[in-house]
């Protein structure tokens, strides 16, 4: 085993939590807590996203370190296209989480912990819509690290 595949590892284990957090949360949890009242929707929703936002900050320093040393260890002029479109992808994603965290996200825990239901409700939805962005992009840069390859 090589650095390489160590690295490869690293990377592939940051995109599962990542995008398969993101997919369970937008396809499995979202629809499920539709169900709730705001008053046990809102803070299931922030409960769970106290939980799942610090994994998501691993995955981004497991992706990003992994991606940059595998980049660097080939040399970016002689990289596939697809590894540079996939640095474009795992930038904007990385910059939409950014968003999220010091954003809506701070908004609904404070809401929450002022049982401000309306504001919440706000914040969740703003999560939810770049969550959904987020999610395409994940299965976009999927899509191209896997298919873009062959191309």
């Amino acid at each position: 085993m090589t650095v390489h595949h160590l690295m490869l590892f690293f990377h592939v284990l940051g995109v599962t939590v990542w995008v398969g957090g993101m997919a369970f949360a937008w396809g499995c949890l979202r629809p499920a807590a539709k169900q709730l009242p705001p008053a046990q929707r809102l803070p299931l929703w922030a409960a769970s996203f106290s939980r799942f936002f610090p994994l998501v900050w691993a995955a981004v320093a497991l992706i990003a370190l992994s991606g940059i040393f595998m980049l660097l260890e080939t040399g970016f002029a002689r990289a596939p296209r697809a590894w540079h479109a996939m640095l474009l992808t795992g930038a904007v994603m990385i910059g939409v989480f950014a968003s999220i965290w010091f954003g809506p996200w701070a908004r609904l825990q404070r809401a929450v912990r002022l049982e401000d239901w309306a504001s919440a409700a706000v914040a969740i939805n703003t999560i939810g819509q770049r969550v959904a962005f987020n999610l395409a992009l994940g299965v976009l840069t999927i899509a191209v690290a896997t298919l873009g390859l062959a191309l």
